[in-house]
């Protein structure tokens, strides 16, 4: 058996919460690979909307296993809110979450080394959601990380202590004074309240399980334009976000990666800071926002919009050796009589196919028209419901990318989504 593989080809907000849980009944395991509650994942059934941060996708579900893995960080606050605001609607998460022994935790003063670095940045910030992930995958890399099964260990106060000093020191050197002693109180109850919770060693676990034959589906969060090594660096996030993050965030060999699950929305959006080739500042972008409502899950800052990037698409495709796409998000572009799409760019006078080395602002897009479709399409059940203008589109991104569309999202809720 091999682990199949879900994450977003953009900057994030594809839609990968939604997409998840349609696809969950197939599995028999869903897990996290990388990222933190800077993540998102917003699901909507039964007229309910639920946002997820840290926990995987397939919570919903009573039968499937959701696993955080050790690529995760995790602050205890954050996943003790969503266990609590889960449980109220039925989620049973005693029986069918699993934490990675090996993930590791994000403490208090992580959140206020993140802002500390921001301000400090001055002009030059990069957007942060301040969730303190940064400070805590830099303590990871420079071994002073406290892990998710240090919890359970004897001396976990006195190794917290260390860590928190460390951070005092670096605090002194900022000229950073707040402090926040109320969510270090939270922070240790919601400690406690983890404990009733199962930890594994979940590179084990998921390797047992696929010798065992059983079905897993690794969720990736943010997008693959945010990879730490490969996204618009420096605006980016501080894990692999890239099918190669499955490896190292849930402890899988590369040939166990099965299929990969590219998700992209039908235009593009961004949070945050950084470079976005296809922005648009007009009333079509605005269009855009309000049409999809575009406004960050997590933080609340409205999303920057704009039209499709074939250029980065076939970048992200390319880096993570995806097999099948879903469009999400197509219900949002009803209403356009022409749409565009960024098909090169155009760098100093030359014109490039590809991702530059640095992507700037000076990168202007070079647009491919099409035809729009004006009917809503949030009704639609299958492909033969859907207008020819949308069908065509569908068509030219598989004909661009050489990869088959499987699914089409039409709407927020579960059931608004189409097999092709």
């Amino acid at each position: 058996m091999k682990i199949d593989v879900l994450l977003g080809l953009q900057w994030g907000d594809e839609g990968k919460g939604k997409i998840v849980d349609v696809l969950t009944p197939v599995y028999d395991i869903i897990a996290r690979f990388q990222g933190g509650p800077n993540a998102g994942h917003t699901l909507e059934f039964n007229n309910i909307k639920h946002v997820l941060h840290t926990i995987p996708s397939g919570i919903f579900h009573p039968d499937k296993i959701n696993v955080i893995g050790n690529g995760v960080v995790v602050d205890p606050v954050i996943l003790k809110d969503e266990i609590i605001k889960a449980e109220k609607i039925g989620a049973d998460l005693k029986s069918n979450l699993y934490i990675s022994k090996k993930a590791q935790l994000i403490l208090p003063s992580h959140r206020l080394l993140d802002k500390a670095f921001e301000e400090a940045k001055g002009k030059n910030k990069i957007g942060s959601t301040l969730k303190g992930i940064g400070p805590a995958y830099t303590d990871k890399t420079s071994r002073r990380g406290l892990r998710a099964g240090d919890i359970f260990n004897y001396a976990f106060k006195e190794k917290y202590d260390c860590s928190v000093a460390h951070h005092e020191k670096i605090f002194d050197g900022y000229g950073f004074t707040e402090r926040n002693k109320d969510y270090e109180k939270q922070w240790f109850e919601a400690i406690e309240f983890l404990k009733m919770f199962k930890f594994i060693d979940s590179e084990k676990f998921i390797n047992d399980s696929l010798s065992e034959g059983k079905t897993i589906l690794a969720e990736g969060a943010q997008g693959a334009l945010l990879d730490i090594d490969f996204g618009s660096y420096p605006f980016v996030t501080s894990s692999n976000t890239t099918t190669s993050g499955v490896c190292t965030g849930l402890g899988v060999s590369p040939h166990k990666v099965g299929n990969v699950i590219g998700i992209c929305k039908a235009y593009c959006t961004r949070v945050g800071s950084g470079p976005f080739p296809s922005e648009l500042f007009d009333n079509d972008g605005q269009t855009l926002r309000d049409n999809g409502h575009e406004y960050g899950s997590t933080t609340g800052r409205p999303r920057r919009c704009g039209w499709l990037d074939m250029v980065a698409l076939k970048y992200s495709i390319m880096l993570n050796g995806v097999t099948a796409l879903v469009i999400t998000k197509a219900d949002v572009m009803s209403g356009f009589d022409k749409i565009k799409v960024a098909t090169a760019y155009k760098v100093n006078g030359e014109i490039i196919d590809y991702v530059p080395y640095e992507i700037t602002d000076d990168i202007e897009p070079v647009y491919t028209e099409l035809p729009g479709w004006k009917s809503d399409i949030t009704k639609c059940k299958s492909k033969s419901d859907l207008p020819a203008e949308l069908i065509s589109y569908l068509d030219y991104i598989e004909k661009e990318t050489g990869v088959k569309v499987d699914y089409l999202s039409v709407g927020p809720d579960r059931t608004q989504t189409i097999k092709l």
